[in-house]
């Protein structure tokens, strides 16, 4: 066990380095001069930038001062997030960069090839000029005669020192042939001071790669921080009563308050759930990350949730890494009734909740025997459960629909092609035999505060009876 524990940090580490090397290489290295400014600094922050994301995720699981994590915290999982997607947007560019080339070796080629098709069709097509005529002498005297003759001799002169100049070695004007200066271009400027195609194929891809992805993750962390959006969702559940027809529970699960997500990020969720007028409210897990003691005052907001049949909360898996048994006595002051494997008869259905099964490590996860075991199987019931993968046990014990977070949705794609190994369900409702799975995608963010094709949402589930 130690040996696979051993090689998958190894296997981590080396797809970190890789990719940092990677880059580092395109756009770092291959875009800027080598003694240059640019490089260095470049070369700097590739180095420093994992060095505080290494150093934000390990404080969050230690005794560290909370204000220190909250300083680490913003650059360092912000660059976790475009570390992400520059290495997409780079590998992108990989494709894109040889058609780029070739492009631009075939504009060069026309280029050089447009004055040689002008100089060949002016010589095809333009008659040669006609030699100018020697100025006639007019005779008018010996004085005008004798200066023409020695005009026609400075000439001769002229011609014959100009002939034997190369084979005296000595050239009176002009620059020899071995000291010639480089060719201008077409700018001006000559080729040495102008960047090489390459370099600019370079700089091209890094930019736009660089553009793109902190485009990408700024409207990303413009999401969380906004806040979750109310989603709605009609459930009909075989045996609910009429009189509990359009019952209606808003549901809201990995909250996560942190270093980053404090209390105004609770009082936009709050105000978010009053709004939607529900009868009942759902907290399904993941409310913290880190001590009552750092966060019960972020936390102190849940106080004002208002719902005619009360506020419901039940473990995640995150509250066992920051302190169940303190979060549940403090939510249970702040006004929130715990489920902790037990039930409560609704208007028309039985709601039942668990623990997370995180909880196993200390001896109080999930028992659905205590929660449903013995109760009327001609009610129908919901269950709050904060992992999809408890769903094969809420289907042994006939439940009609079972409501869970956890997966965030992917929260950043392609996250959610991981997230749909490892559950079942990773957002929205399916059926599994004669139970429903609800699976919202949260109201916050772990880790990077960015979510990238997966939205915060709350939901606010409204139960439908097939007897109406």
């Amino acid at each position: 066990m130690v040996v696979v524990v051993v090689l998958a940090v190894l296997a981590v580490v080396a797809v970190i380095v890789g990719a940092h090397w990677f880059v580092w290489r395109r756009l770092v290295r291959d875009t800027t001069e080598s003694s240059g400014t640019a490089r260095r600094l470049g070369t700097v922050a590739i180095v420093v930038l994992p060095v505080l994301s290494v150093a934000a995720v390990g404080v969050g699981r230690s005794e560290t001062p909370f204000w220190l994590q909250r300083v680490l915290a913003w650059p360092g999982y912000l660059w976790l997030a475009v570390l992400l997607y520059l290495v997409l947007a780079l590998a992108v560019g990989e494709a894109v960069r040889p058609l780029l080339r070739r492009l631009m070796d075939r504009r060069e080629t026309e280029r050089e090839a447009a004055p040689d098709l002008v100089t060949a069709g002016t010589t095809a097509g333009a008659p040669a000029a006609a030699p100018a005529p020697a100025p006639a002498s007019t005779g008018a005297g010996t004085g005008t005669g004798t200066g023409a003759k020695a005009e026609a001799r400075t000439s001769s002169a002229s011609t014959a020192s100009s002939a034997s100049a190369p084979a005296s070695g000595v050239i009176a004007d002009g620059p020899r042939d071995d000291q010639a200066s480089p060719p201008a271009t077409a700018t001006g400027t000559t080729a040495s001071t102008s960047p090489s195609r390459r370099l600019f194929v370079s700089r091209v891809v890094g930019g736009a790669a660089a553009t793109a992805a902190l485009a990408t993750v700024g409207y990303g962390t413009y999401g969380v921080l906004r806040g979750p959006r109310i989603k709605r969702v009609t459930v009909p559940l075989a045996g609910l009563p009429r009189g509990a027809h359009g019952f209606r529970i808003a549901v809201v699960s990995d909250i996560h308050l942190g270093p980053i997500l404090g209390r105004a990020h609770t009082q936009r969720i709050v105000d978010t759930i009053n709004s939607a007028g529900p009868d009942l409210i759902a907290v399904v897990g993941d409310l913290v990350d880190g001590s009552v003691e750092d966060l019960g005052p972020a936390a102190e907001p849940l106080a004002a949730l208002e719902a005619p049949h009360g506020a419901f909360f039940v473990t995640g898996n995150h509250e066992y890494f920051s302190g169940a048994a303190a979060w549940v006595d403090h939510v249970r002051e702040l006004g929130l009734r715990p489920l902790e494997n037990e039930r409560v008869e609704m208007p028309g259905f039985d709601l039942a909740g668990v623990n997370d099964v995180a909880g196993e490590s200390e001896g109080s996860g999930p028992d659905f025997e205590k929660a449903l075991g013995d109760r009327d199987r001609t009610r129908t019931s919901v269950l709050l459960a904060h992992q999809p993968i408890v769903i094969d046990d809420a289907v042994r014990h006939g439940v009609g629909l079972q409501l869970s977070g956890h997966t965030h949705g992917g929260q950043l794609w392609p996250g959610s092609l991981v997230a749909e190994l490892a559950n079942p369900t990773v957002a929205g409702l399916e059926r599994y035999g004669d139970t429903q799975l609800y699976v919202t995608r949260g109201a916050g963010a772990w880790g990077p505060p960015v979510r990238v094709g997966a939205p915060s949402d709350i939901t606010l589930v409204q139960l439908a009876s097939r007897q109406a």
